[in-house]
C-alpha cells in the first residue's frame, strides 16, 4: 500500500463583530493568509459569520440562518477554487421553514461543496442555547475525501463524545477537525476556568490518542455580550497528533493562524504500536446504546 501524502492544516482563529458582513470578509482575508502560509485544508470557527447568537433565545435571530447551497457557500467556493484549498465553514444552516442546522460545508479546490456535516449533539446550558435553534444532526457520522485527504468534521460540543470521535475515525479519516466556539462565563472564570479549558483540551486528545489521528479544534476569541450575558472566547486552537500530542497551539485572547503539517503515515505508525482497534470487543458493546444502565 503506498504511502498517503503529507497536507497541511490552517486554523483561522479570530474575533467576530455583529455584522455578518464585516465577518465573511475578515474571514476570506484570513482564509488568504492561511494559503500563503502554504496551507491547504483550511478550517473556519464555529458560526464565523456572526457573533455567538446562542447566548440568547429570540426569534428574530433565526434572520441569521442561510441556505446551503447559498450565498455563503458560493463566495467561500469562490475563494477556495481560486487559492486551490479545502474550506471548513460552519454555518447556521436554513433546511427548511422551521428546520435549522448548525451545518459544516466542506468545499473543495474545485469549488463545488463536497459535503455537509450537521451538528449531531446540541447543548442547551446557561449562555449555550443551542437547542431553541438547532434540529440535531442527521446525517450521521461521515468522512470526505478532500485533493489532500480523508478528513472527518464534527462540531463544538461534539467533541466531548467519544462515540462520535470512534464512528468518525473509523470511517478512515487521518484528522478530526472541530470548529468551535468556546468559552468561559464572567463569573466562572477566575474559579473554574484553567480546568475547564483543560478538560475541553484533554478530552479532544484523548480522542487522538484512542483512534490514532490528528485533531484539529479551532476556536473564536474574544468578549461578546454584557457583562451579565456575555461570554469571553478561549481561543486556544490547536492541532494534536495521533499520539495527543500538541503540535501548535494558539492563544487565548489574539487572533492567529495555525498551519501544522500532518502526515497519515503517522496514523499507521501509532496505531501499530498502540493496537486499539485490533484489541476492541465489540461483541461487548451492545450496552453502550442504552441511555442508562438501571
Amino acid at each position: 500500500m503506498p504511502a498517503e501524502s503529507k497536507f497541511r492544516v490552517g486554523l483561522v482563529q479570530m474575533s467576530c463583530s455583529t455584522n455578518p458582513k464585516e465577518n465573511l470578509a475578515k474571514a476570506e482575508a484570513r482564509i488568504h493568509d492561511a494559503a500563503k502560509k502554504k496551507a491547504q485544508i483550511v478550517c473556519l470557527q464555529e458560526l464565523f459569520r456572526s457573533q455567538y447568537f446562542c447566548r440568547e433565545e429570540k426569534a428574530e435571530l433565526f434572520e441569521l440562518a442561510e441556505t446551503i447551497p447559498g450565498p455563503t457557500t458560493d463566495r467561500l467556493g469562490k475563494l477556495a477554487k481560486k487559492l486551490g484549498v479545502v474550506i471548513i465553514a460552519s454555518l447556521f444552516e436554513k433546511r427548511a421553514a422551521g428546520v435549522y442546522h448548525n451545518t459544516a460545508a466542506i468545499l473543495g479546490t474545485d469549488g463545488t461543496i463536497e459535503g455537509i456535516y450537521r451538528k449531531m449533539h446540541i447543548p442547551d446550558d446557561p449562555l449555550f442555547f443551542e437547542k431553541y435553534y438547532f434540529t440535531p444532526g442527521d446525517l450521521g457520522f461521515l468522512n470526505f475525501d478532500t485533493k489532500f485527504g480523508r478528513i472527518g468534521v464534527q462540531v463544538c460540543w461534539d467533541q466531548w463524545y467519544p462515540e462520535g470521535a470512534r464512528a468518525t475515525a473509523m470511517l478512515g479519516a487521518s484528522i478530526l477537525f472541530y470548529p468551535t466556539a468556546i468559552g468561559w462565563h464572567p463569573h466562572e472564570k477566575a474559579e473554574f476556568g484553567a480546568g475547564q479549558r483543560d478538560a475541553w483540551q484533554t478530552i479532544q486528545r484523548a480522542h487522538a490518542i484512542a483512534n490514532g489521528v490528528y485533531v484539529a479544534a479551532v476556536n473564536r476569541v474574544g468578549f461578546e455580550g454584557d457583562e451579565n450575558s456575555g461570554l469571553e472566547f478561549w481561543g486556544t486552537s490547536f492541532v494534536a497528533d495521533p499520539f495527543g500530542q500538541v503540535m501548535a497551539q494558539a492563544s487565548t485572547g489574539k487572533e492567529e493562524i495555525l498551519v501544522v503539517e500532518c502526515d497519515p503515515n503517522r496514523c499507521d505508525e501509532v496505531r501499530r504500536n498502540w493496537p486499539f482497534f485490533r484489541d476492541r470487543r465489540i461483541d461487548a458493546y451492545p450496552p453502550i446504546l442504552q441511555r442508562w444502565r438501571d
